[in-house]
């Protein structure tokens, strides 16, 4: 193969204006040395606030009562959750420390949805004991959730999860006859506010459809004497990373010779999708059942909507920073070999890849001759790579320049991350415009 059919097109990522910003300041320096010398994480709440705002006036536009809840797993930096007490907002939790988390930076219980199944009955008795939002997954669970509020004396506020009829081999939710049987089984301390779903994918159209099928559910379940009022659609609310042009090129061209060892992965998240964020949950709201809009359907029955987005609201709002430790070369291209693991850059822990180019931010400034190179982590472990696509940087990178991976805060920049080799997780620095602080737990000192 020549070596011009091995060049890939680069896929610049889409950025705010902050991370331009950011990047050619001394502050990205200042930090570097602040977090002595490692790989770090830098995290922006207001761009997490705009994400946040926009979806809610997305709702708002289409007259929808509802509530926008941040999906917690997304991202573990505090510096979001204090954006979510505002109204309309909240935070979704999965477990006893994120719902400790969530309470302890402020949230309120009732601004709370617990999901996830099979919950253990110390995250149950904690989110009874906050009133929390409950999205029931199974029978037993909701047997559990009756008995334990019997006990504790408080009522429980629960969705109950459906079985989307596109996944029956899903081993999340109630199958429709199941449904039927748990609606029945709510009642006295159990308060049945409604149904949830979650599903697969990005397309705003099977949401829209499965909602209104939701809307007969609860229909259903009123005339049974049960208020229930809510729906929750979930979360995969779509971003893009790239723009069309570039992803379009990529894909259709992309071949094994573009990855170091022949790396390409089999399947990737797509970069490239619309519509996306506020615009996607305007899509559902207007997507056509029947005649009716799912936003006309929503009021006439005085439903609310619910929405529980991790990566959308996250989305710009980070990017990750790996110090250059050397380069050495492989074939047609260099191994540039970075403090830090692939772990913080986890697409590659799931067999597929981080695909938006990464950044050569240099010592020196500007100059130097483009070079091709992969990006391995500092491991003993071969497969320990950041990128094993051979990406062009304007000059060979050098020990002490840093290496930029652009909108990591979603999904990327803590999700499988390990202290492996006894390193130090990476610390998240939250900025804001040329203050910068590390990301604390439980940021109460700091309420004046």
């Amino acid at each position: 193969m020549d070596l011009i059919d091995t060049l890939s097109p680069p896929l610049p990522a889409l950025e705010r204006p902050w991370a331009h910003r950011l990047r050619a300041s001394e502050t990205l320096w200042e930090i570097a040395r602040g977090v002595g010398g490692g790989p770090f994480h830098v995290v922006h709440p207001a761009t997490f606030a705009e994400n946040l705002g926009e979806m809610v006036d997305a709702l708002a536009a289409e007259r929808v009562e509802g509530t926008v809840y941040y999906g917690k797993k997304a991202n573990k930096a505090a510096a979001w959750l204090r954006e979510c007490t505002r109204p309309g907002t909240g935070v979704d939790v999965a477990s006893v420390p994120e719902l400790v988390h969530a309470l302890g930076n402020g949230l309120r219980g009732e601004a709370i949805g617990v999901t996830g199944a099979a919950k253990p009955d110390g995250l149950l008795w904690l989110a009874l004991r906050h009133r929390c939002l409950i999205a029931v997954d199974a029978a037993d669970e909701l047997e559990r959730v009756a008995r334990l509020a019997t006990e504790l004396g408080e009522t429980a506020e629960v969705l109950l999860r459906v079985r989307p009829p596109s996944a029956p081999e899903s081993r999340f939710g109630f199958a429709p006859d199941a449904v039927k049987a748990a609606v029945r089984q709510c009642g006295g301390p159990v308060v049945l506010r409604g149904f949830s779903f979650h599903l697969d994918g990005y397309d705003p159209v099977p949401r829209a459809e499965l909602a209104a099928y939701l809307i007969d559910l609860c229909h259903d379940a009123r005339a049974l004497g049960h208020p229930a009022s809510k729906i929750s659609a979930g979360g995969g609310i779509a971003v893009s990373y790239v723009d069309a042009g570039d992803w379009a090129r990529f894909e259709s061209g992309r071949h094994d010779g573009w990855f170091h060892a022949g790396r390409n992965p089999a399947r990737t998240y797509p970069y490239h999708q619309a519509p996306t964020g506020a615009a996607m949950v305007t899509a559902i709201l207007r997507h056509e059942i029947a005649g009716k809009t799912l936003a006309e359907r929503l009021r006439a029955a005085g439903i609310e909507l619910l929405l529980e987005p991790g990566r959308a609201l996250v989305d710009g709002a980070g990017f990750s920073v790996f110090p250059v430790l050397g380069c050495k070369p492989a074939e047609d291209h260099l191994i540039t070999t970075v403090a830090g693991l692939s772990m913080s850059l986890s697409e590659q822990w799931k067999g597929s890849e981080f695909l938006p180019d990464p950044l050569l931010v240099r010592r020196d400034g500007p100059g130097g001759t483009p070079v091709r190179t992969i990006v391995a982590g500092s491991s003993c472990m071969e497969y320990d790579v950041l990128t094993w696509r051979a990406v062009e940087l304007p000059a060979q990178p050098r020990t002490g320049d840093l290496l930029v991976y652009p909108n990591t805060a979603g999904y990327q920049m803590d999700k499988n991350e390990s202290g492996f080799h006894q390193l130090p997780l990476p610390p998240k620095v939250v900025v804001d415009g040329d203050r910068w602080h590390l990301d604390t737990d439980h940021p109460i000192q700091e309420i004046r």
